[in-house]
């Protein structure tokens, strides 16, 4: 799978034992930054992951900061991107099942390496299923997108 992966300074370390794992297993992961434990902030970070995900250049992302709220909030703004925060592996697995969430939020402050591995584990093992209701809702979110609408009419 080619996975896209990035970070703020809050997220570094994570970032660096994730990447590796995912390396090791044969995904093909692109490192979006930050590079060091040095300051940085999330949306640098997030909108071009976002972008280059919402355009078919990566099949996911994985973005990481302090919570991961910030790093979901940035992406969200990307059309066609859908981050959702998960910090175990239920929520995560749900996020692809029923949301096709292409982008994965963890906070480095919020989970440790193991758990964070499991939570990625999860993510990237389920599938969309594209049942009926999941699939509508998910165009009401297409169709505002496309309108430039913030709020359903």
């Amino acid at each position: 799978m080619t996975i896209g992966i990035g970070a703020d300074h809050a997220g570094f370390a994570l970032k660096e034992v994730i990447r590796a794992a995912l390396e090791s297993q044969g995904h093909r992961v692109t490192d979006f930054g930050t590079h060091s434990s040095e300051s940085a902030d999330y949306p640098d970070i997030a909108l071009p992951l976002a972008h280059a995900v919402a355009t078919g250049r990566f099949e996911r992302g994985i973005l990481i900061c302090g919570t991961g709220i910030g790093s979901a909030l940035a992406a969200n703004k990307v059309r066609g991107a859908r981050a959702a925060v998960a910090h175990e592996s239920y929520s995560a697995r749900m996020s692809r099942e029923h949301n096709d969430v292409n982008i994965l939020c963890l906070g480095g402050r919020v989970v440790g390496p193991e758990l964070a591995l499991d939570v990625v584990r999860a993510w990237l093992a389920a599938e969309f299923t594209g049942e009926e209701r999941h699939a509508r809702r998910l165009e009401k979110i297409r169709r505002a997108e496309a309108q430039g609408l913030a709020t359903p009419r």
